[in-house]
């Protein structure tokens, strides 16, 4: 069959700080390119929709598919589906990703026909079944398949990770994919999963609280076929197992490969295995993310960190002495005042580590969805991107995104002033030579993009999409916000940690 594969535009974070290459839509592309279909994609992060019209016309999709890993890009893949069958009435539209799939049977009904069918859980092993089902004539009874009649069975794992392999060879303009200065950047997968249960996270929830692991081969063959000089390791949390995170810099070093790496990991993972750190800041480690989520241990509690505030800043500290430098992360709370953000400014401030805000959201598949949804101020999809308040706030709303911009705006000037402007100038000189402009653009388009007005009149537009509210679920038993499940692997079991 005829595949194409979308991933919808870039979302409001996105427009500045990070556009990551989509590893999980190019894996799903060559998994359905090696059962023999015929695929191509587009990423409209970083193409127009004249190139997504201008393909379905000259390609004619016999089957569509929309990834759809956040809820604020709902409503313009409802109506990409749409426009495409208008165009091409015939073709098979469905929708797949981590958000949807906690939401798959309320979308299907608010698209009106537009979409046929959700993927519940992980793509790959479903595309292939799923396109077989469609070629035959039905959807129905694929695993992990959702249409207007109903859930077919539980939706497949994969065993392990290592394929298929990701189709980086569909994607245009692979140079506009960038975090930070790591400008062009790639993406690779070391690991899959997350053992921990934080509340605000919806990883855990969707894996099933399984954990698998890239075999180091693997993991270094793919790190050496990336031609972009800049690697982004997506895993949740990078090097829990500190022998796999060993073998796979072993691999690399016999390799020989070079390359500038930026990871996802946790404090207390940092400070029990500093020595894998250390290997692979000498192999290329430039950057992590630490999700600190707050500075004080009320806040760690709320979200079931299972850190402690000192901990935190020794990992900051571990991480200063390896010479990587750190982004971390902090959860604002809808109820903070005036004071509490004078509070985390001075403390953004006091630290040499990029700091950077989400706001508390409750989305589907977290546990705070169950316990917060019905604290709602809204339910346009739109606003669910971790930048836009949906619940109550203490301030009145413009003054909480006034406190909100000041505080980025603050720190965004401790990065980019005067004592950093040469760093920055020699950063941005070596990109522009490459020919690299998205970290020069970065720069600039702070003001345009992170502005209060902006934010507020956000609250102000139509909505024609409206996320639904949960179904009542006992949070006791957190079984039961799983989309994958015991059972469900593809091959032999899975590892999983214990309930």
């Amino acid at each position: 069959m005829r595949l194409l594969l979308v991933h919808p535009s870039a979302l409001m974070y996105s427009e500045i700080f990070l556009r990551l290459e989509p590893l999980g839509l190019e894996r799903v592309a060559g998994a359905a390119r090696a059962a023999g279909h015929e695929v191509r994609v587009v990423d409209l992060q970083v193409l127009g929709l004249g190139r997504l019209r201008d393909e379905v016309r000259s390609f004619r999709p016999e089957a569509l598919g929309i990834s759809l890993n956040y809820l604020a890009n709902i409503p313009e893949a409802i109506e990409l589906a749409a426009r495409v069958k208008r165009e091409v009435p015939g073709c098979f539209v469905f929708l797949g990703g981590h958000s949807v799939s906690f939401v798959a049977e309320e979308v299907l009904e608010q698209a009106r026909g537009a979409v046929d069918a959700v993927v519940r859980g992980e793509g790959e092993p479903a595309v292939a079944p799923l396109l077989e089902a469609v070629r035959d004539g039905g959807a129905e009874g694929v695993p992990g398949i959702v249409t207007a009649a109903g859930r077919g069975p539980a939706p497949l794992m994969l065993h392990g990770i290592d394929t298929p392999l990701p189709a980086r060879d569909l994607m245009r303009s692979r140079r506009r994919y960038f975090i930070g200065e790591l400008d062009p950047c790639a993406s690779v997968e070391f690991t899959r999963g997350c053992p921990w249960d934080c509340s605000f996270c919806s990883a855990w929830t969707f894996y099933g609280r399984s954990y698998r692991k890239a075999s180091p081969e693997a993991a270094a063959a793919e790190l050496a076929g990336i031609r972009e000089p800049n690697v982004f390791v997506v895993d949740d949390v990078a090097f829990i197992r500190p022998e796999h995170g060993d073998a796979i810099a072993a691999e690399v070093e016999r390799r020989g490969i070079r390359k500038r790496y930026y990871l996802e990991t946790r404090a207390d993972v940092l400070l029990r295995h500093p020595e894998v750190f250390e290997r692979w800041a000498r192999l290329g480690l430039r950057y992590m993310f630490l999700g600190m989520e707050a500075i004080d241990a009320e806040g760690l509690d709320l979200y079931r960190k299972r850190v402690s505030p000192d901990e935190n800043l020794k990992a900051l500290e571990t991480a200063r002495r390896l010479g990587i430098k750190v982004a971390v992360n902090l959860i604002v709370d809808p109820a903070w005042d005036e004071e509490r953000f004078r509070v985390v400014r001075e403390f953004a401030l006091a630290v040499p580590e990029i700091v950077h805000f989400t706001v508390m959201t409750p989305y589907p598949g977290t546990e705070i969805w169950h316990t917060e949804s019905r604290r709602l101020t809204t339910r346009d999809y739109r606003l669910f991107d971790i930048q836009h308040a949906v619940v109550p706030t203490t301030l009145p709303l413009e003054r909480f995104y006034e406190e909100l911009v000041r505080t980025q705006a603050v720190i965004n000037r401790k990065h980019l002033g005067l004592r950093t402007a040469f760093g920055a100038a020699r950063v941005l000189t070596r990109n522009l030579l490459h020919g690299q402009t998205n970290f020069a653009r970065m720069l600039w388009r702070f003001n345009q993009v992170y502005n209060p007005r902006r934010q507020l009149a956000d609250h102000a537009r139509p909505v024609r999409y409206e996320l639904p509210l949960p179904r009542h679920l006992d949070v006791g038993d957190r079984r039961g916000l799983y989309v994958h499940t015991r059972g469900s692997t593809q091959g032999a079991p899975t590892r999983r940690t214990p309930d």
